[in-house]
């Protein structure tokens, strides 16, 4: 993820950010379950989509304790 990415992410609402959340694990549950039944062309999708897991649950957490 890029700097500037990073940067509108921070700037995003609690709700926004727990939206995204919910849609990133979504995604990651969909990537696992294909690559469990045929492998997937690019496998390291897995690993953004869970670095990108992490960083909304940093930043919700960050959020949560500023309030």
């Amino acid at each position: 993820m890029k700097a500037k990415e990073k940067e509108t992410l921070k700037q995003k609402s609690l709700a926004d950010l727990q939206d995204l959340l919910a849609k990133a694990k979504e995604k990651q549950f969909n990537l696992l379950f294909k690559h469990s039944t045929t492998p997937l062309s690019n496998p390291m999708e897995i690993r953004v989509v869970r670095r990108e897991i992490a960083l909304l649950n940093t930043l919700i957490r960050e959020k949560a304790q500023s309030k």
